[in-house]
């Protein structure tokens, strides 16, 4: 487990009664001594930083960063959607390995500030697909596309017949280009002069459950947010097989310590129409005009329901629009936004704006 590393000979000194977090609720002296050793790095850990995030607020910079200044142990739950590799405006400077190392890092530094006990929840497409240099250039055999319905065997049925035949002389049997004649015969599966490369598809999954085991968080459970599905975004699939992007994944990480259970949180039918179901039905954003992938609200909302009382602090490091700090106030949870873009910023602050009656141009003034 990766926590913040806290010497042996210290571990006696923290382990006094009196030595208690701020953020705990039960007395730590009380739980058996070797769980007192294996989680007092967790519940004992303090940053050097002082001059914390403030909450109810919306930072600018970058997640790496920023995370870094919240206070140790004081976020009950944390939900984001991180940038998907899929060509947006806003991670086209990433790599791959530029986007694994983003999300690697991002999630190792949250382990230090979600409370024992606490949940890191990640809405992300489980699968991938984006240009990969290193791939064979291959291309299907696109069958419905051919204009003519010739076949090598046909043609090696007329050679056989009248082997002295030129390409010319076959492409004018056929009633096709020579070029057809040469495709059939050799094969139609190398891209020629044109060098496309060819269509990655990574599923992500492991990944994500490896960097949080490693940063020290469990998994608890994972939801499927069946959404509309995204025909425009599914153009490349047009030459393939693969289905069309229609569901992401919520995967909800634990961080060792006392996690409250309150059926309470939620109403009966709450719980019978999504609380227990792994499958949640609601439809996508339909107007990204301001934001290029804004995610329904329903879906923040729905796991600072369940997994946070009022008064707790939820956390985005990826804020955009400004939709997990709404689902909060609505909540009335308090919350902490990071977002790397400034304009993005102004937009999630003018959003809680319009959600508390103001008007953004009035307050502006």
């Amino acid at each position: 487990m990766k926590a913040i590393d806290i010497k042996l000979n210290e571990c006696e000194e923290l382990l006094h009664p009196e030595v208690m977090m701020r953020n705990v609720q039960f007395r730590f002296d009380r739980l058996p001594k070797d769980l007192q050793k294996s989680l007092s790095n967790i519940y004992h850990s303090e940053n050097k930083t002082t001059n914390h995030l403030k909450i109810n607020t919306i930072h600018h910079g970058d997640a790496i960063d920023l995370l870094k200044k919240i206070e140790y142990n004081s976020v009950s739950v944390s939900v984001w959607s991180p940038p998907y590799f899929v060509g947006k405006n806003y991670e086209k400077h990433l790599t791959f390995e530029g986007w694994k190392t983003l999300l690697n890092t991002v999630i190792i530094n949250h382990f230090p500030i979600i409370k024992p006990g606490g949940f890191l929840a990640i809405n992300i497409a489980d699968i991938l697909v984006f240009k990969d240099e290193t791939m064979p250039k291959i291309q299907a055999d696109a069958v419905h596309r051919k204009k003519i319905s010739l076949t090598k065997d046909d043609i090696l049925k007329e050679l056989n017949k009248s082997p002295e035949k030129s390409r010319y002389e076959l492409a004018k049997y056929f009633n096709c280009s020579e070029q057809t004649i040469d495709r059939r015969l050799n094969g139609n599966n190398v891209r020629g002069g044109k060098h496309e490369i060819q269509s990655r598809v990574k599923i992500i999954g492991g990944l994500v459950e490896k960097w949080a085991l490693d940063a020290g968080f469990y998994p608890y459970d994972r939801r499927i947010w069946q959404k509309d599905a995204a025909w425009e975004n599914s153009r490349w699939a047009s030459l393939s097989y693969r289905a069309v992007d229609e569901f992401e994944y919520i995967y909800i990480f634990w961080k060792p310590g006392i996690t409250k259970y309150d059926r309470s949180r939620l109403s009966n039918d709450e719980w019978k129409n999504w609380g227990s179901r792994g499958v949640w039905q609601f439809p996508s954003v339909r107007a990204n005009n301001d934001h290029e992938a804004k995610f329904p609200i329903e879906l923040p909302t729905r796991i600072i329901k369940m997994l946070s009382d009022e008064n707790d602090l939820i956390l985005d490091c990826f804020m955009g629009s400004g939709t997990t700090a709404i689902a909060a106030i609505r909540e009335k949870r308090n919350y902490i936004g990071i977002e790397i873009e400034q304009e993005y910023v102004k937009l999630s602050q003018d959003n809680i704006l319009k959600e508390k009656g103001i008007n953004p141009i009035i307050n502006a003034n």
